[in-house]
């Protein structure tokens, strides 16, 4: 992704263009960002930064990275509205930097932290990617049972599902407990983004219906 991004950029911001040359050369690289740049950024935050906001250890980390996102989101919509070579220049040069800057954050902080995290499969997370970077759908489980896991295991077996989740989507959570401590977790990483239905309250076990808004993600 980034050697194709950082050539897309060098051709938009090369000296000596012409108008014609430029404006086709920045509209390739708007098509880029607004297809495949989007598409990278959409898995990695719905299957690495999802799981990764599940712990403890990573949460604000994810929260850094989001906010990164957001900032290449911004600049990509500042090259589709730009009018001048220098423009063109600065947001093509911005977008390609904070990638960059994601790119190291997630190779030397991000991954092996989510290789120490139990539960996780740095593997399937991958695989997951590759799905979704092929346009493909993650298949979900109906029913998630965590009575069996070890309790340090359980909440990032939780968001890696809710990761998989499209909008719209659900899963039932079932525990041996009330999982209050988990929706603290969930408002505090998707505050009013997800749906949280009580379908068996106790004293044997809780069933608990998790969507993912069609508003979120």
């Amino acid at each position: 992704m980034l050697a194709d991004l950082a050539a897309k950029v060098e051709l938009a911001t090369g000296f000596g263009l012409s108008l014609v040359r430029r404006e086709e050369a920045q509209d390739s690289l708007v098509e880029f960002c607004s297809s495949r740049l989007r598409r990278h950024l959409e898995a990695t935050d719905r299957v690495l930064y999802a799981v990764a906001a599940g712990a403890e250890e990573t949460r604000l980390l994810v929260r850094s990275l989001r906010l990164q996102h957001e900032m290449i989101q911004s600049r990509v919509a500042r090259l589709a509205r730009a009018n001048t070579a220098d423009e063109v220049n600065e947001a093509a040069h911005a977008t390609l930097t904070l990638l960059r800057a994601c790119a190291e954050i997630e190779r030397l902080l991000l991954l092996p932290a989510l290789a120490e995290l139990p539960g996780v499969e740095l593997p399937d997370l991958a695989e997951d990617v590759f799905t979704l970077l092929a346009c493909g759908h993650l298949d979900v489980p109906d029913v998630l049972d965590v009575r069996e896991i070890p309790h340090g295991r359980r909440h990032p077996r939780i968001f890696g599902i809710y990761a998989r989740l499209a909008p719209g989507e659900s899963f039932v959570l079932i525990n041996n407990h009330d999982p209050k401590p988990l929706h603290r977790q969930f408002q505090a990483t998707y505050p009013d983004q997800f749906g949280w239905t009580y379908l068996e309250t106790g004293p044997a076990q809780w069933r608990v219906q998790i969507a993912k808004s069609l508003l979120e993600a």
